[in-house]
């Protein structure tokens, strides 16, 4: 029995299954879900601002002519910065309210059901996604108790939120890192992922899952006899 951070890790009497989120384990969007909350909570001219400056890139980005995963990256650690001065207990308000009103609605009703159902044999479930912490413990409460979420933390000084992460947006390899951390060394049994840069962690897994795939991550699947759930 290992202490990590807030976790009992049991490594000898646990499998352990990884899974991606958005794409994944739903159709919602954390972004789409901050500007909801923001126009519900009296500041939809903040979020216009922002959006329409970000705009071009993402147009480039939907063109190809950027990498996607890199602007959405920036684009992430530019929107935290929309919810700079907010407590730790307003963060937590505004990832319940974005998991209730975005991520949990449009739910991957039959991937939530298989870990539900790997949860209830006693496996053990984390969530590793660029998503901010507070939005991805939100999730975690909803899929089960006792499931997992590494996602991209945030930096609090005093108990506030100054608008900067804590580190790099946990996607692609820095995903798959926090990941490997976290495992300490340990076996994974499983892991779940939708797009590309799900594949560090797919790697890590002993059995990689696929679930609705982008086209260049169903070739990868197939030439390596990977499920595809989709």
């Amino acid at each position: 029995m290992r202490w990590l951070g807030k976790w009992y890790v049991d490594h000898e009497t646990m499998t352990t299954i990884a899974t991606d989120l958005e794409g994944t384990l739903t159709t919602g969007e954390t972004w789409k879900g901050m500007a909801a909350w923001m126009q519900a909570h009296g500041r939809a001219g903040a979020y216009r601002a922002f959006f329409y400056r970000h705009l071009p890139g993402a147009i480039a980005a939907r063109l190809g002519f950027r990498d996607k995963r890199a602007f959405q990256d920036q684009f992430m650690a530019a929107a935290a910065r929309l919810l700079a001065g907010l407590g730790q207990s307003e963060l937590e308000a505004v990832g319940e309210w974005v998991v209730t009103n975005e991520l949990w609605p449009r739910r991957r009703a039959e991937v939530v059901a298989e870990l539900q159902a790997a949860l209830a044999q006693g496996q053990r479930v984390v969530l590793c996604s660029a998503t901010f912490q507070p939005m991805l413990e939100a999730f975690a409460r909803r899929l089960g108790p006792g499931v997992v979420a590494l996602g991209t933390p945030l930096e609090l000084v005093g108990g506030v939120f100054t608008g900067r992460l804590l580190g790099p947006v946990r996607s692609g390899s820095h995903k798959a890192e926090q990941l490997r951390q976290f495992l300490q060394g340990q076996p994974l049994a499983v892991a779940y992922g939708d797009t590309l840069a799900d594949e560090p962690m797919l790697e890590l897994a002993r059995q990689a899952v696929v679930v609705y795939p982008e086209p260049r991550l169903r070739q990868r699947a197939l030439e390596r006899g990977w499920r595809i759930h989709g």
